[in-house]
C-alpha cells in the first residue's frame, strides 16, 4: 500500500451556504490523499500501473465548479467522484477549506476534513 497526495489545492469558487457567498465567490483550498497499492508502479515505473495526478487533479477541480451551500457537500462529492472514477483505490481522505469565512471575526479558513475506505 502507500499514500498519494495532492495539497494545497487552490480555487475560487462560488460555494456557500448564503446566496450573496454563491454570488461574490470565494478562495478555497482542498487537500486530497489517495490510498492505493503503488507496488506494480513501483517496479514498473509506468503511470498506467498508478493513479493520475493530472486526472485527480481535473476532478477536484470539476467538483469545485459546482455550487455547493455546505463544505461537508462539496467534500462528499469529492470522495464520490474519486472512488468512482479510480475503482482500484481503496481509500479517500480530503480537506476542504473556506479562507476567511464570514463570521464576524478573524478566522483563516473553515475546514472540513472527510474519509472513506472501500
Amino acid at each position: 500500500m502507500g499514500q498519494i497526495a495532492l495539497e494545497g489545492m487552490e480555487f475560487f469558487a462560488f460555494h456557500g451556504y448564503y446566496d450573496e457567498e454563491q454570488k461574490i465567490g470565494n478562495k478555497y483550498g482542498v487537500d486530497l490523499y489517495i490510498d492505493t497499492d503503488l507496488h506494480a508502479a513501483g517496479q514498473s515505473d509506468q503511470l498506467r500501473e498508478t493513479v493520475n495526478y493530472e486526472v485527480l487533479y481535473r476532478v477536484v477541480a470539476e467538483e469545485m465548479q459546482a455550487p455547493a451551500r455546505l463544505l461537508e457537500h462539496l467534500g462528499h462529492r469529492v470522495l464520490d467522484r474519486v472512488l468512482e472514477e479510480f475503482p482500484y483505490v481503496n481509500g479517500v481522505r480530503v480537506s476542504v477549506s473556506k479562507f476567511n469565512p464570514p463570521l464576524g471575526g478573524i478566522c483563516h479558513r473553515a475546514r472540513v476534513t472527510l474519509e472513506r475506505r472501500r
